[in-house]
């Protein structure tokens, strides 16, 4: 039988998501309170790996078992043994042919920002603190030049490792709500930092360091040695996955509900 199971985390205390050794990781975490639930080894994969410090609001993993639990039961025996910066959502059987990283067709990631004079001590490690004024305004304006299908080159990991650049932009929205200035972006997949150095791009208009074009002129570089800083992951959140509705799964939060703080 083929589980898919959604899971939410706080990424601070985590080496990221992806197994590693002598280092705590959020699939580490999950598969040993799988396996106890299900009274053998579990091995799962994942909708989108997310780096050391990187949240997540709706990752979607699957797993294969053969013990037999229903959906209440694999939820609440996991979360029993999981720790508590990390939680199962939502548990659903589903068909042999789904696979929670190539059945998505979108996913979203959401980038807080706290932009005020005084540092965070409740969103801190949660939010990103800038204290300089941040223009919102024109780092949305900026950031529509990348919404499209584009190579994205420069705003990828120097290590990454993606067959090609290309990836398809469908939104990108930058908004403020009182000291939080918060960057949506969604997308058929995304390159490793990508999100984190767009981000990273759109502070600079933010500040008034660099003119609206430039995430424009960055993406025609095609050189991450042109792209500009990375920004940090301590505001970045694993949002959520989008899937043919044929798999029957929960639908993910919206984009636009304000994060819950």
């Amino acid at each position: 039988m083929r589980i898919a199971v959604g899971i939410e985390y706080n990424g601070a205390s985590f080496h990221g998501w992806q197994l590693q050794d002598g280092v705590a990781t959020v699939q580490q975490e999950v598969e040993a309170a799988l396996g106890r639930v299900a009274n053998h080894p579990v091995r799962v994969h994942c909708a989108g790996r997310t780096d050391a410090g990187v949240h997540a609001l709706w990752q979607v993993v699957h797993f294969d078992t053969q013990a037999e639990r229903d959906p209440r039961g694999w939820m609440l025996g996991a979360n029993v043994h999981l720790p508590d910066d990390v939680s199962v959502l939502w548990v659903r059987p589903v068909r042999d042919d789904f696979h929670a990283r190539f059945s998505a067709t979108s996913r979203t990631y959401r980038y807080l920002i706290l932009n005020r004079a005084g540092r965070p001590g409740l969103l801190a490690r949660r939010a990103t603190w800038v204290h300089r004024s941040l223009d919102a305004q024109n780092m949305h304006r900026a950031g529509q030049a990348l919404v499209g299908t584009h190579d994205f080159s420069s705003y990828r990991a120097l290590g990454c490792q993606a067959r090609h650049p290309t990836r398809t932009l469908t939104e990108l929205d930058v908004r403020r709500r009182g000291d939080l200035v918060e960057m949506r972006v969604t997308a058929n997949a995304f390159l490793h930092h990508m999100v984190r150095n767009i981000a990273g791009v759109l502070l600079e208009v933010g500040r008034g360091e660099a003119p609206v074009s430039r995430a424009a002129d960055v993406l025609a570089f095609r050189d991450r040695t042109r792209g500009g800083v990375t920004a940090p992951a301590d505001g970045l959140f694993f949002a959520g996955v989008g899937y043919p509705a044929a798999y029957g799964l929960p639908e993910m939060p919206r984009a636009d509900v304000p994060l819950p703080w």
